[in-house]
């Protein structure tokens, strides 16, 4: 045990420290209610009552790819669900395995020389990575501050290119980027290359859930466009969409493409079938915009402060690690399964409950989940 000696020491500090993880048991055929899963639709809770028709849509999906993209023979789903999505957005699509093979590839990728990255500080840890994989210039820019980016922007307007590197739902707050305005700058920047992050929008927000920037009508100024389907699609890998020639470029310059084993077939057939539902899904998307606001009012109620989600993630920041814990714990022995936020995913003094909702949750659950926070709270307290 002598070399693994200082591991150990850290794990301990971690304890510590209240921010010690463990993966939690399956407790998915128990009756609780789950505001862990990030299954924002409800579409894979639901997986059985698709299975019949998946399997005489899609007999002869594969369950292994055998080999990456660029040596596997087994191709046509993957295109297929390519050629869905490029038909969606009018771009080029390309997949990849998860939202972190994505922003690490892709980032990686396009930092060659004079170029400079500006990222919004609250980014995910996978574009952080991806940074670091470039070893890039990057800096970055106060969370949603417009000011903040522009005056960026205008000090490396001499250089061939700004790469400016957001999320549209930011998964820690649920708060929303002011994409508009960002679009805005790109007229005055022509040297801004824009690339957005929709892993928390795709399938829950825009008509037919393409997602914020669809919301808003911007779908055509941002430049990289990078999709998740392990969350609202209920099933596995990312893709993003971009300008043909970028795609060819990440084909051949993505380490995280290049080297990696293809998504399974299936994966893919199940991926463009989810999709297809997910189009016309536009009162479930309604529903789940109003319960969050109404949940979000209720969390607003209980801290007493404002919340920043616009979203259906919805946080209740607590401030430590511990109370995260023990909060997450009274939770679930009332059958609410809640995540608690501890650093370093969050900073210090950060510490939260992160809340995600679902398209298949009634008001009436919400507000059993808000009446029972708040009795939790309450018996703690006295």
């Amino acid at each position: 045990m002598v070399p693994y000696r200082d591991y150990q020491k850290i794990l301990e500090s971690f304890d510590n420290e209240n921010r010690f993880r463990t993966i939690p048991a399956d407790r998915s055929e128990s009756l609780r209610i789950d505001l862990t899963s990030n299954d924002y639709l409800g579409l894979g809770a639901k997986w059985k009552d698709y299975a019949d028709e998946f399997g005489r849509r899609y007999p002869d999906a594969s369950f292994s790819s055998s080999a990456s993209r660029l040596l596997s023979q087994r191709q046509n789903h993957h295109e297929h669900l390519e050629n869905l999505l490029s038909g969606l957005y009018g771009k080029d699509v390309l997949l990849f395995n998860s939202g972190y093979h994505a922003n690490v590839g892709i980032i990686q990728a396009l930092n060659i020389p004079d170029t400079v990255i500006l990222c919004d500080k609250l980014i995910h840890a996978s574009m952080i990575d991806g940074l670091m994989l470039a070893k890039a210039d990057f800096q970055r820019w106060r969370h949603n501050d417009i000011t903040s980016l522009g005056k960026l922007l205008e000090k490396h307007k001499n250089s061939t290119r700004c790469i400016v590197v957001l999320e549209s739902i930011y998964s820690m707050d649920g708060d929303l980027a002011p994409l508009r305005d960002i679009v805005d700058l790109k007229k005055t920047y022509p040297n801004m290359i824009l690339y957005v992050d929709e892993a928390h929008a795709f399938g829950t927000r825009g008509d037919r859930g393409l997602g914020l920037a669809e919301e808003l009508g911007v779908i055509d100024d941002i430049d990289i466009l990078v999709g998740t389907l392990g969350k609202a699609a209920a099933s596995s890998g990312a893709f993003v969409a971009t300008h043909p020639l970028l795609k060819s470029y990440f084909v051949n310059c993505s380490r995280s493409f290049i080297f990696s084993t293809a998504l399974p077939p299936v994966n893919a057939a199940w991926s463009e079938f989810m999709i297809i539902n997910i189009l016309s899904m536009v009162k479930e998307r309604k529903h789940l915009l109003e319960i969050s606001d109404l949940f979000r009012k209720g969390i607003e109620d209980i801290s007493g402060s404002s919340n920043l989600s616009r979203s259906h993630i919805v946080p209740l920041v607590v401030g430590d690690a511990g109370k995260a814990l023990q909060l997450a714990a009274r939770l679930s022995v009332k059958g609410i399964d809640v995540l608690p936020i501890r650093r370093p995913t969050v900073p210090l003094g950060g510490e939260r409950i992160r809340f995600s909702l679902s398209a298949d949750m009634s008001a009436q659950t919400i507000e059993h989940i808000l009446k029972t926070i708040r009795e939790v709270i309450k018996n703690h307290e006295d």
